[in-house]
């Protein structure tokens, strides 16, 4: 264990990753409190996807450390065995079951391990009921509960995604565009979502939507080519010279 990484939730330091010699990640240095919820924005090609990857175990490190949780090394570890470690992923494009009901959907997510068929025909215990219950109402759905997920629209079905995931009782959310693709009242109500999910996870949001990074009013890290450009608020970093360069000015 690194003392360094010691009672925070995510530490990354000097990660550097390479493709072809393309380097995604740039001796990125990173550090999410426990409680905490941070934005991350930058241009295209920044390297946001592959920051994200590393932590997911999708893609391992060329150097650096990554630890969660204070005290567990992350390089070590696969996708499998650090989903199970409570480090959950929302991407972009959401991924429901389409021919299932939106509780249905949180009552798979539920079941974790058991095979979807058996969890569909099994009885649910009356803790896993309150949970659906407290899930449905956390995003937004209870009135939904009973309609199949292909009815929903496309903010509906992010929602429900989110939902399915804090049934897995992460500790950490990484969410990539939420806002992608939503109406504006939409927008509006995953900004007040992921707040009130941040009252208990931690949370990382991709975001390229300044409008929904200002409602989230959060720290914001900004990437450029693969490492930390500038960290602060939102005014702080929009004021920042660089990043107005790179990023805002265009």
């Amino acid at each position: 264990m690194l003392d360094k990484a010691a009672n925070t939730l995510l530490y990354l330091d000097g990660v550097s990753v390479s493709f072809d010699g393309f380097k995604a990640l740039n001796n990125l240095s990173l550090v999410i409190q426990k409680g905490e919820m941070r934005a991350i924005i930058g241009p295209n090609g920044a390297g946001k996807t592959t920051m994200m990857d590393v932590i997911t175990g999708k893609t391992k490190a060329d150097t650096g450390e990554v630890y969660f949780d204070g005290t567990i090394n992350l390089a070590k570890l696969d996708e499998a065995a650090i989903a199970e470690l409570g480090i959950g992923r929302k991407f972009q494009k959401p991924t429901v079951f389409e021919s299932h009901t939106v509780a249905a959907n949180l009552e798979l997510a539920l079941a974790g391990g058991r095979r979807p068929f058996e969890a569909l025909f099994t009885k649910l215990s009356a803790a896993a009921a309150e949970r659906i219950d407290e899930l449905l109402e956390l995003v937004r759905l209870t009135e939904r509960r009973n309609v199949l997920a292909r009815y929903l629209s496309h903010g509906q079905k992010q929602w429900l995604e989110i939902g399915m995931l804090l049934a897995q009782e992460p500790k950490l959310l990484l969410v990539d565009e939420p806002a992608a693709g939503m109406t504006d009242a939409e927008t509006e109500e995953t900004a007040v979502l992921l707040k009130d999910i941040a009252r208990a996870k931690s949370v990382v949001v991709v975001e390229h939507d300044m409008t929904f990074v200002r409602a989230l009013d959060v720290k914001v890290t900004v990437l450029h080519e693969g490492s930390v450009l500038s960290e602060g608020t939102l005014d702080h970093v929009s004021a920042d010279p660089r990043v107005v360069e790179v990023y805002l000015g265009r």
